[in-house]
């Protein structure tokens, strides 16, 4: 089988310009070109650029994932939305690291397959997508995903046990749906994740409301309206929205619960074990119920039909007669399910030795019937 490589890269904050998107063909002739975008998979042969300068040059998120093993994100947002330093202090490890670049903090986060299991049924198409939100919502203040950054470098043991855990954010029991596949996508231990979440206080109750942001905006210094405006206006700062709710969000602050204590990553790796095994216990008992209540629902359906079996047996022997007279491979089996169930009718209601009477009787007209005897013999009516 051929080996599989997807590369996708998106520019958010501003398109590409047609030099730019020049400079990115001479790259690749085959890859999906556009003036936000650059999509390319490989089956043979391998990228000739470097993702790290594409990013730092032109892109604001960039996915890669390989049919070996390989899943790899990388996000890009201006320093003055995130903090280089707040940044490593998450990004501890091989599996998340982060470096600057001018104005930018770039973030890459990436897996291997630890059971170097090949994946041959993959299409990276979409995935980006999905994951891209999580960008905006890190622009806005929500560290979640530097926190599952620093689970994926607990899990790949890129952090000593004895290691306290960074600042937990909050909402880690409630990922929405970008955070979620970003989880998958880089297939953190969804048990490790609940661990985690154990220490998260609740996450606030959705976005604020337009009468709680008026009241807000009303309170702040003429100067810092003025500025707002005019960055509306001119377009100056693409992620205006994002920095004032992010304002918003540390300006109310006061109502978040008081954090737990630190846990060290050796704590929550043993948590998630025990977690697993509670989950398991919990599955294999659920399994075993619905085993149990399938076999009851099976046994009372069965009864229901050697009820109406009994009602009219005459009419079981004839319908035999009928099957086997066709001399059809199909009918055979039909007769011979038939026979089976008179024969279990008869174990239910004592009456065997006329079932085996009938059945011999049978066997004796048809003895030259050697496709149909096979059967019955297979069946366990052989007497």
């Amino acid at each position: 089988m051929s080996e599989y490589q997807y590369y996708e890269f998106t520019a958010v904050d501003r398109p590409l310009t047609g030099r730019e998107r020049a400079e990115l063909r001479s790259l690749s002739t085959r890859a999906d070109i556009t003036a936000t975008s650059f999509v390319n998979t490989y089956e043979w042969g391998n990228f000739k650029g470097d993702p790290r300068t594409l990013m730092e040059r032109y892109f604001d998120a960039h996915l890669y994932l390989a049919n070996w093993g390989t899943h790899q994100l990388m996000l890009r947002l201006p320093k003055h939305l995130l903090d280089p330093a707040t940044v490593a202090r998450y990004c501890q490890g091989d599996s998340a690291s982060a470096w600057t670049a001018g104005k930018h903090v770039i973030i890459d986060l990436h897996d291997e397959d630890e059971d170097g299991t090949d994946e041959w049924d993959l299409d990276g198409h979409g995935l980006l997508t999905s994951i891209i939100p999580v960008r905006a919502g890190l622009a806005a203040g929500d560290l979640r995903l530097l926190y599952l950054a620093w689970l994926r470098c607990v899990q790949s043991e890129d952090i000593a046990d004895d290691e306290p855990e960074p600042p937990v954010p909050a909402g880690l029991d409630t990922l929405d749906a970008p955070l979620t596949a970003v989880a998958e996508f880089l297939r953190i231990d969804p048990d490790l994740i609940a661990a985690a979440a154990a220490g998260s206080s609740p996450a606030a109750s959705g976005e604020p409301t337009a009468a709680q942001l008026r009241t807000w905006v009303v309170g702040l210094p003429a100067p810092d309206k003025d500025a707002i405006l005019a960055d509306l206006i001119t377009g100056g700062d693409s992620h205006l929205r994002s920095r004032l709710l992010r304002r918003y969000r540390e300006a109310h602050r006061a109502d978040t619960p008081t954090p737990a204590a630190a846990r060290t990553a050796g704590q929550l790796l043993t948590t998630a074990v025990e977690l697993r095994a509670e989950r398991e216990r919990h599955d294999a008992e659920q399994r075993e119920r619905d085993r149990v209540r399938r076999e009851r629902s099976a046994t009372a359906a069965r009864q229901r039909h050697l009820d109406t079996l009994a009602s009219d047996q005459p009419a079981a022997w004839q319908r035999v007669d009928e099957l086997i007279a066709t001399k059809k491979p199909r009918e055979y089996d039909a007769a011979v399910q038939l026979l089976v169930d008179l024969r279990d009718l008869g174990e239910r209601d004592g009456d065997v030795a006329s079932f085996r009477y009938r059945l011999a009787d049978l066997r004796a007209v048809h003895a030259r019937k050697p496709s149909l005897l096979e059967r019955l013999n297979l069946a366990g009516l052989d007497t």
